[in-house]
């Protein structure tokens, strides 16, 4: 495992040096051990780590909160470990970005295996939402360039295949691209209109 900087958030000192040496044992990370959950949020982002380790007996609505602060935009990894659970909270701690939930407890064999698991789930996700979001930015430029092309149409009084022509060799004269030039075009008949 690459060297990594892990926050810890626990309480209890005992159980904090107890993940601590299991961390230590799984890899040469620079740690760092917050116990009070006040504040959470804002601790976490001046830290920037790679991810946050979260020991729980019983976790509480304040705690998860703060949690969708910390990872509020999904910015790193949290795993979570509980004494135990139910499905409300289990459902709380995931739409607060949980990237592992574990329940009963943590124990020092598990946590590379949860850590790995964590990072692994966290990446995973950050790729589906990079890809969702481009999706989105292309439908969104799809319908520039369709209004565009339609606005081209009645104009010049063309058909689709040269208003679209017409649209490229033009972004391609600005070494623009083509929703750019379509944005344009849209605004400036906004203007006229």
């Amino acid at each position: 495992m690459a060297r990594l900087s892990i926050i810890v958030v626990e309480r209890d000192r005992e159980r904090a040096l107890r993940i601590v040496d299991g961390l230590m044992a799984s890899g040469d990370h620079a740690i760092t051990v917050i116990s009070e959950e006040t504040g959470l949020a804002r601790r976490i982002a001046e830290q920037k780590p790679d991810i946050v380790l979260i020991d729980v007996a019983d976790p509480s609505r304040d705690v998860l909160e703060e949690l969708a602060l910390v990872s509020g935009p999904m910015e790193r990894p949290v795993a979570m470990f509980v004494d135990r659970s139910d499905e409300q909270l289990t459902r709380a701690a995931i739409e607060a970005g949980v990237s592992a939930y574990v329940v009963d407890g943590l124990q020092p064999e598990r946590i590379k295996p949860v850590l790995d698991a964590a990072i692994a789930r966290f990446h995973m996700f950050q790729k589906m939402r990079a890809e969702l979001a481009a999706t989105k930015a292309a439908l969104e430029d799809r319908k520039i360039i369709d209004r565009a092309k339609a606005i081209l149409m009645k104009a010049r009084g063309i058909d689709e295949e040269a208003a679209y022509a017409l649209l490229r060799k033009t972004a391609m004269d600005q070494k623009r691209r083509v929703a750019d030039i379509a944005q344009q075009l849209v605004m400036a008949a906004g203007l006229l209109t």
